[in-house]
């Protein structure tokens, strides 16, 4: 008898890892798992990456994949077999209101499972991801603290309709719309009252074309594209039910782990890199790697190179979750190459490593980890207390709506999405109601939108300046805010490394900041007169680390003593604030330390957080933030923000800056100088490599196809530099004291009279090249002709060198074109 319950117990363990499923997965708790589909080869290899993933994690279950086509797409289609497959009537052009959108297949291939499929009749909970997606492990939703009534999602902090009159609009329950999606695990009959709510609450969404904008949908293209997931966030208000939210699941590659948790979900849906190696999906919308033997994605740096990349171990954990994912995607790659009957690809090293012990222990499943480590070796000793884990952080910046600021923006989003700053970013855009009506710039970072105060509403007082701190108060009172920390930033800095409260030991009541040491009114009688405690005024500014609750306290104090010291005009004297003008331009850094004194936040002050291009750095420390609020030179190379200040070069494709010079020319012998131009180069490089990006992002045409003139907007600034004064500056200066902020405004503006000068002798050139080789051409052919009849020897040299100096001419055009495209 117990030889035959042993090979019953056996038959029902076999029975279950054919059918897809692990032992004991029955009722009550079954798993589905989904995602959602188009008929296009970049859906294809990202299927392969997905379902490989899938089998690696050890994920429960069965799985299905919604696959949304039209008739005419079905008959071409070629990868039926990449994964379990149930087919969806294509919904990408709506079959009622003919609007393109295919993010509503999600919800409507959803709809159609739970009414068509088998394994909707036969599940307790649904596992919903997205195609673009790599599992590391298991999804067990009642392990994640799942419930009926009670679904488990990512946070999608960017859902600010939620907070806003969109939710209004779409729901009769605001109050319980949730800022959620990603991933999402729920009980199936949850599902069945969500899945046509979700479909028709993005129907309804997507029509309201009225609130497509970024301020109201946090879009920040403004297309409405993210109407799918604003359907879900209103069909789940709708239908009553609120999220366990947990931030911790997943996360982009690019992104740092916080500390103690281990992400079982990796997102690549934005670009990321590791050293000089990157990836972005949309690299490969097109892309047939799936059905090309033996073609992987570029391979990504080792785990050994990774290593001495970085030292930092938080940091270094980033890198392995970002060179994880893609070597999840081409291990999947390399053996759905192998299932299609590829030939055996070619030893490689690459290919190696992927097939070793290594990389296998590497990727085993990850199994969830709790928010507190025990045990954790901290400086060498070990330690039963838990440790906390890293706090949230919210990075803001202040701009204004004209291209002076966008132009920057495009360069700190950049550098923000390469340093690999935790948590999220909003640009504070503060606009008069016309200034937004022509304003071009709405995606070029997530933003908030401020009413402007650059014209003061009760003084009538000019002053943008004033905007940064009415714009943190405006922010505080419309946004739920879920960090812990907020980084302040300006506009006109460039990333390079993250800047963390853990690190630089921020606290409540202490907040951190770099030195700002021309603001002599700390001490003398202008604190005294600005702030009931001038013994606690700070001389910072720059990069400001606080905590969450001392802003809300400090925010309003901050304006309202700008306000205060702007208009004390009897103590603009540069003797009393060091404002070299005396205009009362730096009243705002005033505003922000009398503000702190008043409620005695005393900050830790660092120099070792942000350095001025130019100035010389000091050994060994590894600066976070470019601040590139003065000129700077390399030799005869200078860069002045100021002088770009009405250059659009956003929005003119493939506008760059004058590129710095090359490091390799630098001279070698001071070795104070050489560091000091290495940075000074970075910052530069940065700033053009972020706007080449940017242009290749809205899809400029190829720079080689255009004309010099369309080309290279730069030139109208160097080339009025060259007839205007140079105002080069040999002298080494040091860090981190900048003579004075107010000069970034002083400087004059640049004309471009010139450009259009150097455009009409270039054309005469063209023209009289062209006229000169039809001449000669018409003297060749003249030649030929007058002495066509003879033969002979002479007359074969005289072709044999007209046939060279065609080849040569032809050669010599070819080169002068290379140069010009280069």
């Amino acid at each position: 008898m117990a030889k035959f319950l042993a090979l019953m117990i056996l038959l029902s363990f076999w029975g279950s890892f054919i059918s897809g499923q692990k032992p004991g997965l029955e009722a009550p708790y079954r798993i589905h798992t989904l995602f959602s589909v188009e008929c296009q080869n970049y859906f294809d290899w990202q299927t392969v990456g997905f379902m490989h993933s899938f089998k690696k994690a050890q994920q429960p279950g069965p799985v299905t994949r919604l696959l949304s086509c039209t008739k005419e797409e079905e008959k071409n289609y070629k990868g039926i077999d990449l994964a379990p497959t149930l087919e969806v009537p294509s919904m990408s052009r709506h079959p009622k209101t003919g609007d393109w959108y295919p993010a509503i297949n999600k919800p409507a291939g959803i709809v159609h499972w739970l009414k068509h499929s088998e394994d909707a009749q036969n599940v307790d909970w649904v596992v919903i991801l997205d195609a673009d997606m790599i599992l590391r492990g298991p999804i067990i939703p009642w392990e994640l603290g799942a419930e009926k009534g009670r679904p488990v999602a990512a946070y999608y902090g960017y859902l600010v309709g939620c907070d806003n009159i969109l939710a209004k609009l779409h729901t009769n329950h605001p109050e319980l719309c949730d800022k959620v999606g990603g991933l999402l695990a729920m009980h199936i009959d949850d599902l069945r009252v969500l899945a046509p709510l979700w479909l028709s609450k993005t129907e309804e969404v997507r029509e309201d074309k009225a609130h497509w904008a970024t301020n109201i949908t946090g879009d920040i293209y403004g297309q409405g594209w993210i109407s799918e997931m604003y359907g879900y966030s209103f069909g789940a208000a709708e239908a009553g039910l609120r999220h366990k939210i947990n931030d911790d699941l997943m996360i982009y590659p690019g992104y740092t782990p916080r500390l103690g948790v281990e992400p079982i979900l990796l997102h690549y849906g934005l670009a990321f890199n590791v050293g000089n190696w990157s990836f972005s999906k949309l690299d490969h919308h097109e892309d047939g790697i799936v059905y090309e033997c033996g073609r992987l994605f570029p391979e990504p740096p080792y785990p050994r190179e990774v290593k001495s990349m970085e030292s930092d171990p938080n940091k270094r954990r980033e890198l392995f979750l970002s060179i994880e994912s893609i070597n999840t995607m081409n291990e999947g790659l390399l053996l759905e190459h192998a299932r299609r009957g590829c030939p055996k690809p070619k030893w490689s090293k690459y290919l190696s490593f992927l097939k070793s012990k290594t990389f296998a222990e590497l990727t085993q499943p990850k199994l969830l980890t709790s928010r507190r480590i025990q045990n954790e070796v901290v400086e060498g000793k070990e330690t039963d207390e838990p440790i906390r884990p890293y706090p949230k952080i919210h990075t803001i910046f202040s701009t204004e709506c004209i291209p002076y600021f966008d132009w920057q923006t495009v360069g700190l989003m950049h550098s923000f999405h390469l340093s690999g700053q935790p948590g999220n970013i909003t640009r504070l855009l503060s606009c008069t109601d016309e200034d937004l009506k022509q304003y071009k710039g709405h995606d070029l970072a997530p933003t908030h939108y401020v009413p402007s105060m650059s014209r003061h509403p009760l003084t009538g007082d000019w002053y943008p300046a004033i905007n940064k701190p009415a714009a943190v108060v405006h922010w505080l009172n419309h946004v739920n805010i879920d960090a812990e920390y907020i980084v302040i930033l300006d506009a006109d800095m460039i990333l390079r490394g993250p800047i963390t409260p853990w690190e630089f030991k921020a606290a409540r009541g202490r907040p951190v900041s770099t030195p700002y040491e021309y603001l002599i009114g700390c001490d003398n009688e202008l604190a005294e007169l600005h702030t009931r405690h001038p013994e606690a005024c700070d001389k910072v500014g720059g990069v400001i680390i606080m905590h969450i609750d001392d802003l809300r306290e400090f925010a309003l104090l901050w304006l309202l003593k700008t306000e205060e010291v702007r208009a004390d005009k009897a103590h603009y004297a540069t003797n009393i604030t060091g404002d070299i003008y005396q205009s009362g331009w730096i009243s705002e850094m005033y505003g922000y330390s009398f503000g702190a004194a008043e409620l005695k936040l005393r900050h830790l002050i660092s120099s070792e957080i942000l350095i001025y291009p130019g100035y010389v750095p000091e050994p060994g420390v590894k600066y976070r933030v470019f601040h590139y609020g003065l000129e700077f030179t390399v030799g005869n190379w200078s860069f002045d923000k100021a002088k770009w200040r009405e250059v659009d070069v956003v929005n003119k494709c493939w506008a760059t800056f004058p590129d710095p010079p090359d490091p390799s020319t630098l001279e070698q012998t001071d070795e104070k100088l050489l560091q000091q131009d290495l940075l000074s180069i970075e910052c530069a490089k940065t700033l053009n490599e972020a706007l080449r990006l940017h242009h290749k992002r809205r899809n400029c045409p190829d720079p080689t196809a255009l004309s010099n003139s369309n080309l290279d907007t730069t030139k109208d600034v160097t080339n009025s530099r060259r007839f205007g004064r140079f105002a080069g500056n040999d002298e080494i200066k040091s860090n981190p004291v900048p003579r004075n902020h107010s000069q970034e405004s002083s400087l004059p503006r640049v004309t471009d009279g010139l450009f259009s000068t150097l455009r009409f002798w270039i054309i005469l050139l063209w023209v009289f090249s062209g006229l000169g080789f039809m001449l000669v051409m018409l003297v060749v052919f003249s030649g030929y002709k007058g002495k066509g009849s003879l033969k002979g020897k002479s007359s074969k040299n005289r072709r044999r060198s007209y046939t060279r100096f065609l080849k040569m001419n032809g050669h010599d055009r070819q080169t002068r074109k290379s140069e010009v495209s280069l």
